[in-house]
């Protein structure tokens, strides 16, 4: 995957709705399980990695979020 791919997953990343990533999180999951080549199943771990990374991050923030108002 080329370096336009990353950027434009990182760009999509930082506007999708939580519920988006999550299905489309699913979606890669199932798909790796499909694959053997192993570029792209590792290619497809960094893609869930990133998704894991932005809904820590979200839940980190809605968590902060939450304390700043008590």
């Amino acid at each position: 995957m080329n370096h336009d791919f990353w950027k434009t997953l990182h760009g999509w990343l930082n506007v999708a709705h939580s519920d988006d990533i999550q299905a489309k999180k699913r979606l890669l999951l199932d798909l790796h399980r499909q694959i053997s080549d192993p570029g792209l199943r590792s290619d497809i771990q960094r893609i869930l990695r990133l998704m894991d990374r932005e809904l820590l991050a979200r839940a980190e923030w809605a968590m902060y979020c939450v304390m700043q108002l008590r």
